[in-house]
């Protein structure tokens, strides 16, 4: 038993985050797990669109996922500058977007934040919808059902990464994350609470929720929201913002925001 506790509380330390390498070339399986999510997101909403759930035509629906994604994964990293890392950034500009190590090898980009993403995405959404002459509520809550099963895998590329881990415990779940403390496997809280259990909120109300433009968005965002700003007492800090206020991370502050803007949204289409 103790060693099969044992196992398990150094599980982190024993997975390869490289998924596969040539030379000085490096593919982790964190960008492994955000193709995954993507492919994920794109089958959801492809078995509603053969259930014929929506007007739309295939090609329009897989357009908005596709630069949606984009829009999501950019305004994630430039989120992660302004919200979390900003001093180093603003005196190393070519960071921001540079995946090589000083070394030379690829390492891909590290650092992002889901706010920003959020934002990224809803920009990106709203210029397409523009563009296209789409009705911006109609396709954004067609797809975004689908989009916390998508979210799942990429906490778990941040479980294999051995990065966002949570605080320090006692408790015999903990894990050990390369510094000789068992702390909270808090990646795999966040994707199952904003990820599955959101999930299924959504996926199952979807037809229900679709009947008043604004409510879906409203549901994902507080939900989100809140799972985010409970399960940060069991996430780390950032070591170099610790605590804002005196208690509250960085994280638990942008998500206040959603909070608000979630109820707002859910108030002010359930009327």
């Amino acid at each position: 038993m103790n060693s099969m506790l044992e196992f398990y509380q150094s599980l982190p330390q024993k997975i390869d985050p490289v998924f596969f390498q040539i030379g000085s070339f490096s593919v982790y399986w964190y960008s492994i797990m955000y193709l995954v999510g993507f492919l994920t997101v794109v089958a959801l909403t492809y078995y509603r669109f053969f259930k014929k759930e929506t007007s739309f035509i295939w090609g329009e629906i897989f357009d908005f996922i596709f630069y949606g994604f984009w829009g999501g994964v950019i305004g994630g990293r430039i989120g992660y500058v302004i919200f979390y890392n900003l001093d180093y950034f603003w005196n190393n500009p070519l960071q921001v977007f540079w995946p090589f190590s000083d070394e030379g090898g690829f390492t891909g980009i590290y650092g992002m934040s889901f706010h920003g993403g959020v934002l990224g995405f809803v920009l990106t959404a709203y210029f397409f919808t523009r563009k296209r002459k789409i009705v911006f509520w109609k396709i954004t809550e067609f797809v975004l059902p689908a989009v916390p099963a998508g979210y799942f895998f990429g906490r778990i590329g941040n479980f294999i990464n051995g990065e966002l881990y949570g605080r320090a415990t006692s408790q015999k779940w903990g894990m050990d994350f390369g510094d000789s403390v068992l702390r909270h496997p808090s990646q795999l809280y966040e994707a199952f609470f904003e990820g599955i259990v959101l999930f299924l909120i959504l996926w199952s109300g979807r037809n229900k929720f679709k009947k008043k433009a604004g409510l879906i968005s409203g549901v994902y965002v507080l939900g989100y929201g809140i799972a985010r700003f409970v399960l940060e007492f069991w996430r780390q800090p950032d070591e170099h913002l610790g605590f804002m206020l005196g208690f509250l991370t960085m994280g638990q502050i942008l998500s206040i925001f959603m909070i608000v803007a979630g109820t707002y949204l859910i108030f002010k289409n359930n009327k």
